[in-house]
């Protein structure tokens, strides 16, 4: 079977590398790229369609499918109603990732009448927090964002990018959406990629990481759903007591629930993992997903290095994948299947 036994599939397309902001912490690099045109991004999205339509088919499966777009920013591209009605048209769910810093009533309303499934809206703490992180002015900009999009009757979730500079405002973010009136607030943890790499001394350490997440799922706020795509994080709640195994059912998506786009159309298993497996202009998705090697190798327990090649939580983690290449590259080496180095827990 060529996806996870959850059965979804999620392709994470990044429009542009454009962005109105300049964060501390982003992955990107400075250097800009070419952008899919329209005609070119349509062909994609109906591969994408037929790829998913036929495994749907072939499998029998009730696939939950969705394209999640982001940049940059993806309200700097001027087409992207056209791209999200594309998307609709083919009957593919949309969710955006977004600073929310662009979005306006008109905008929000856009979404809303196409049926976005939800908007992400990065937000990185209380106000001197979020703008010594994102710029001045910028909490405020997306505060105004994130109320278009609930008074267009959207799913907002806000989402924190954890590092030693906002760790301890993690709380104040919980009354913060709560105040909002959003549905969902998530974390991550820093990648030291991109420009992030000059935030390596700020990531925290693995005691941190555990004590702040079991600290977070502690929490009962009302009416607030707290979400993340990290794969450590569900350990807090209670790893299981003996081998899961060595078919991924769930964890790190890299090479098993999801594939990105970048803006030019080169294949990569993780936005934050940055090593192309293809191009969309050129190669086919589905030869991509069943013989790149990458993906094979995320896919395969024996691959995998050091204490998350021998823990019995593997099928369930795999850890970060991102942060893993990232720490690996800064001590000398290049191995996206190096140990997560902020793990918690002892093997």
């Amino acid at each position: 079977m060529p996806i996870s036994s959850t059965q979804d599939f999620f392709i994470q397309f990044h429009l542009t590398e454009r962005c109105n902001l300049h964060c501390s912490h982003c992955y990107q690099t400075e250097e800009g790229t070419e952008e899919l045109s329209f005609p070119e991004i349509k062909e994609f999205i109906s591969e994408a369609a037929d790829m998913i339509n036929a495994w749907s088919s072939l499998y029998s499966l009730s696939l939950l499918s969705s394209f999640t777009l982001t940049g940059g920013e993806p309200f700097l591209r001027e087409d992207l109603r056209l791209i999200i009605e594309e998307l609709r048209k083919n009957g593919l769910e949309v969710y955006l990732l977004s600073n929310g810093t662009l979005i306006d009533r008109e905008k929000a309303d856009m979404l809303s009448k196409l049926k976005a499934r939800g908007v992400q809206v990065s937000m990185e703490g209380p106000e001197h927090i979020h703008d010594k992180i994102r710029g001045s002015g910028s909490f405020a900009a997306s505060v105004r964002g994130v109320r278009h999009l609930l008074d267009a009757g959207l799913t907002v979730t806000l989402n924190a990018t954890l590092s030693e500079i906002n760790a301890d405002y993690f709380m104040d973010m919980v009354s913060i959406a709560s105040s909002l009136g959003v549905q969902k607030l998530g974390f991550s943890r820093l990648v030291p990629s991109g420009r992030g790499r000059g935030m390596v001394g700020a990531m925290l350490s693995n005691k941190k990481v555990q004590g702040l997440y079991s600290k977070i799922f502690s929490l009962k706020p009302n009416g607030l759903k707290i979400v993340t795509g990290d794969p450590i994080a569900w350990q807090t709640i209670g790893p299981p007591g003996k081998d899961a195994g060595n078919t991924p059912s769930s964890g790190c998506a890299a090479g098993v629930s999801g594939l990105t786009i970048l803006p030019d159309g080169t294949v990569t298993p993780c936005r934050r993992l940055p090593i192309p497996i293809g191009n969309v202009k050129t190669d086919s998705l589905r030869e991509i997903w069943v013989s790149s090697p990458v993906l094979g190798s995320l896919r395969d327990r024996s691959s995998y290095k050091g204490k998350c090649g021998r823990c019995g939580n593997w099928a369930l983690c795999r850890g970060c994948r991102a942060i893993a290449y990232a720490c690996s590259k800064m001590d000398g080496g290049n191995d996206f299947l190096a140990d997560d180095p902020q793990c918690f827990i002892d093997v």
